[in-house]
C-alpha cells in the first residue's frame, strides 16, 4: 500500500496545523520559524527522497560528508535554535535548563492497541544502545517518548555554526564558537559528541547546562535507523515495515485514513512550552494536486471509532535473539558497559 502514499514534511512553532509551513527537503536554504519563544532556522534532509514538494532533490551533499557517509544516515533534523525569554519569566531566569529541554515524539491519540510486534524490544534497543536518556509512555492516552535534548541530539554546537551549500546547508560541528567552547569547558562538557551524550545523562550535567536566552545553538539529530524512503525501521536486531504502524493507526485496506503523521517536538518539560514541531506526513497521492499542493480532503478524518487493530501475519518475535544480534553489532549496552546511577537519568 505504500505506493499509494507520498511523504511531506512541515514545521512550525507549535501543534496548530495552520501554523505549519512546508519544508523544502534536501534544499540548502533553511526554513525560518519565528515565535514569541524562539527563532529557528531548519534544514531537513532525507536520503532517497521522493516526496513533496515535487521535484525535490533525492539527496543532499550532507549525506556524503562524515560521519554521515560511514554511518549511512537516512535523515537529519538540523536547526539553529535561539530561545527567547518569555514575557512571564522571572527576571532571575536566564535560559532553559537542560533538565527541561526535551526532544522526541508524541501523539494526540492512543497507540497502545496498534503497536507493532516486538515494540518493547525495539524500545529497549533504542534506550540501551542509541539514546539511553529516552523516556515516556507509549501506552498512555496521549503517548510520548522524549529524551533530554542535551543527550538526544547527535551534535550540539554552542554558536551559530556555518551555512555551507557544499555540505547541504546548515552544518554544525560538535563544540562551539570561541565563547561557546569556553562555556562548555567551564562546566566540564566533553569535546566529542559520543562523550557529551554520555556525560549528559548525569543529573549534575543537566543542572549545570543552560540554553541561554538570546544565544544561538546548532542542533542536529540524525540516524541510519529510520528509512523514510522505504517506510522501514532498521535497528540492529530488529527490522519492521512501518507503513502498517506509522502513527498507531496504520495504512489500512478498504477505506484508508487520508493522512498519517509522525511528529518530532522540541519542548520544555516544566512549562509545557513548545519551540518546534516537525511533521513527517504521508498523504494519499490522490489527495495531492499536480502542483504539489494538498487538496482540501487531504487531512480528512473518518468519523466514528477507529477500526479494530489489524490482524497482521508476522513471524513470532524472538526478543532474546534480537537483543543478542544488537549486542553483537553494537557491543555492550550502556547499562552493561558501565552501571549508571538511576538518579542520573531522567
Amino acid at each position: 500500500m505504500a505506493d499509494k502514499y507520498i511523504l511531506r514534511v512541515t514545521a512550525g512553532p507549535g501543534y496548530d496545523l495552520d501554523c505549519q509551513t512546508e519544508v523544502p527537503v534536501n534544499q540548502a536554504k533553511p526554513t525560518k520559524i519565528t515565535s514569541a519563544l524562539a527563532d529557528i532556522e531548519l534544514n531537513v534532509r532525507i536520503q532517497n527522497y521522493a516526496g513533496l514538494p515535487r521535484n525535490s532533490p533525492s539527496t543532499s551533499p550532507y549525506f556524503s560528508e562524515e560521519p554521515h557517509a560511514t554511518n549511512k544516515d537516512q535523515y537529519s533534523i538540523s536547526f539553529r535554535f535561539t530561545p527567547k525569554k518569555p514575557a512571564n519569566a522571572s527576571s532571575s531566569v536566564d535560559g532553559i535548563s537542560a533538565e527541561d529541554l526535551q526532544f522526541g515524539n508524541d501523539f494526540d491519540h492512543p497507540i497502545r492497541d496498534r503497536l507493532p510486534p516486538g515494540f518493547n524490544t525495539a524500545l529497549n534497543i533504542v534506550k540501551w544502545w542509541i539514546d539511553p536518556g529516552l523516556d515516556g509512555d507509549a501506552y498512555a492516552d496521549v503517548p510520548h517518548l522524549y529524551g533530554p535534548a542535551l543527550s538526544s541530539f547527535n551534535t550540539i554546537h554552542v554558536g551559530s555554526g556555518v551555512h555551507d551549500e557544499e555540505k547541504g546547508g546548515l552544518w554544525f560541528e560538535e563544540g562551539g564558537d570561541e565563547a561557546g567552547l569556553e562555556a562548555r569547558e567551564k562546566i566540564g562538557a566533553p569535546a566529542t559528541s559520543k562523550e557529551r551524550m554520555k556525560w549528559a545523562l548525569r543529573k549534575d550535567s543537566k543542572e549545570n547546562w543552560l540554553f541561554e536566552y538570546g544565544k544561538t545553538y546548532g542542533l542536529d539529530f540524525f540516524n541510519a535507523y529510520l528509512d523514510f524512503a522505504n517506510l522501514a525501521l532498521r535497528l540492529p536486531g530488529y527490522q519492521l515495515a512501518i507503513m502498517k504502524y506509522w502513527d498507531g493507526q496504520g495504512l489500512r485496506e478498504g477505506e484508508p485514513k487520508r493522512s498519517h503523521t509522525l511528529r518530532y517536538v522540541l519542548r520544555n518539560k516544566t512549562t509545557g512550552d513548545v519551540y518546534l514541531v516537525v511533521l513527517f506526513e504521508i498523504h494519499l497521492k490522490d489527495d495531492v494536486n499536480e502542483d504539489g499542493t494538498l487538496k482540501t480532503t487531504a487531512r480528512g478524518v473518518k468519523t466514528g471509532a477507529l477500526p479494530p487493530p489489524a490482524k497482521d501475519d508476522h513471524e513470532p518475535h524472538d526478543e532474546a535473539k534480537a537483543l543478542e544480534e544488537a549486542r553483537k553489532k553494537m557491543g555492550p549496552a550502556a547499562h552493561e558497559a558501565e552501571e549508571t546511577n538511576a538518579d542520573d537519568v531522567d
